[in-house]
């Protein structure tokens, strides 16, 4: 998208909002860290100024490539150059074919089953859950989602002590190893713009930092509130809060894996006021802020989202144009499997449709291989002229991989056997199929492990009151 001049202007743009006028910092510890290490105090209280020598020095300490785990021994290497992984997306609100409602504690674990089926989604975010406290919800949803998959997950943090109880469960959860070695699980933060990082943001850094936890550093400018309502201006501001945030975690802890995170911007529909999430700007911005990153050296993060309301139309045409043009890009980590409602809302059946969509993209963005043994001259001269190849070695041999097989998509004649199948009801069924499937039902969680996990949550939850 961009040229190597254009990239360097954006740069150049967001590293002169961080030395004028720089970045509010609620926390005055990390404050005076920032100053011991090169800042500079800013006009007004609170306010860090970062000069060029400081950016660029502690951009460079935070790792290009990384490794996301999971609990199978198998996880993927993050990198800017690496293909994409998809991943779910953060949500308050829940929708199948019994409707809309608040997340459930067990919405939360059905959802996780059904994800933990599906092969090109590769991890699972954590959500708002309606039978817990608040300052309850990210570890009791981590040991949700950890009973029912084994796939990386990504806590939704609510409180810095929530976070170390996070910790204490997933040491249970790692085979012996530490974190460091086994990160199972990442945690991440969005700064409150324009140009500000809140206590409570800072806070979660902190409690987080030293054990390599990866980090995803969230910049999410609003063009036309929280930032310029023109998209080169956005790109600035939330590149400057996203050094900012790096930066912080490399003084927290030298080293720590950090996502460069532009992807997450919104735009606001000027006309109503709403913030969108699954316009063609959005997925300018997602490919924009892979760009900025490969330009850092540092993986990126993008949504596949829809404003739609409903697993729709449009929400299809916005999905699958987001995930085409984000693998294109190499987005390093793509969110919003199963999210709809701009990432308010999510839907297992709408994940089960998402996971054919990046199965789609994935067999598009092979392309066409050309050698020998594809072109098959000799194969053709073999069938001859008006032959058939239905039957041949060459056929029995490719075609498993010459061409897509759907798992949903609907390719048969209409009323072929009597039926209107609908592509929704399909994915409707195979999620009702999964979910109550008792007999296949597996927990991830030995019965000693969940002793340990209960005992921890059961006393972070006398602990844990307030933010």
């Amino acid at each position: 998208m961009f040229s190597k001049n254009e990239l360097k202007e954006i740069d150049e743009a967001a590293r002169s909002l961080l030395k004028d006028p720089g970045i509010k910092v609620d926390d005055e510890g990390i404050a005076a860290k920032l100053l011991k290490h090169g800042a500079k105090e800013g006009r007004s209280s609170g306010v860090i100024r970062f000069p060029d020598k400081m950016v660029s020095d502690f951009i460079s300490i935070a790792p290009s490539e990384f490794l996301m785990a999971n609990r199978t021994d198998k996880g993927k290497q993050i990198s800017p150059g690496a293909s994409s992984a998809f991943w779910t997306g953060a949500a308050l609100f829940y929708l199948d074919k019994n409707g809309f409602r608040e997340i459930s504690n067990k919405d939360l674990a059905d959802f996780t089953r059904v994800i933990d089926n599906l092969s090109n989604v590769d991890a699972i975010v954590g959500t708002s859950i309606k039978d817990e406290q608040p300052v309850h919800r990210d570890f009791v949803g981590f040991k949700i989602m950890a009973e029912n998959t084994k796939k990386h997950i990504r806590v939704l943090s609510f409180t810095p002590k929530g976070s170390e109880a996070v910790i204490e469960m997933a040491q249970v959860l790692s085979g012996g190893k530490s974190i460091k070695e086994n990160p199972i699980f990442s945690i991440g933060f969005t700064a409150h713009g324009p140009l500000r990082w809140t206590s409570l943001a800072l806070g979660v850094y902190k409690t987080t930092a030293g054990y390599g936890i990866p980090c995803t550093v969230n910049g999410e400018p609003m063009a036309g509130a929280s930032s310029p309502v023109t998209l080169a201006g956005t790109l600035a501001v939330g590149t400057a809060e996203i050094l900012s945030g790096i930066i912080i975690n490399q003084i927290l802890e030298e080293g720590r894996p950090c996502f460069f995170n532009l992807g997450f911007a919104h735009v606001m529909d000027m006309r109503s006021g709403f913030a969108v999430t699954g316009g063609p700007e959005n997925v300018l911005l997602a490919v924009a802020g892979a760009e900025l990153a490969r330009y850092y050296n540092l993986p990126s993060v993008s949504w596949m989202c829809s404003d739609s309301l409903y697993y729709d139309s449009q929400n299809s045409l916005e999905k699958m144009l987001a995930a085409l043009e984000h693998y294109k890009a190499n987005v390093s980590v793509v969110w919003g499997v199963g999210q709809l409602e701009s990432e308010k809302t999510i839907s297992p059946v709408q994940a089960v449709i998402d996971d054919e969509i990046i199965g789609i993209v994935k067999k598009y963005s092979k392309g066409i291989k050309v050698d020998k043994e594809n072109i098959a001259l000799e194969e053709i001269r073999k069938v001859g002229i008006q032959g058939d190849f239905l039957a041949t070695d060459h056929t029995f041999k490719h075609f498993r991989g010459a061409i897509y097989e759907p798992g949903f998509l609907i390719r048969k004649q209409r009323f072929q056997d009597g039926s209107q199948v609908r592509l929704v009801t399909k994915a409707e069924d195979y999620v009702d199929s999964l979910i109550n499937n008792k007999k296949d039902y597996k927990n991830y969680i030995s019965e000693t492990q969940l002793k340990e996990i209960e005992k921890i949550e059961k006393e972070d939850k006398k602990l844990i009151t307030t933010f």
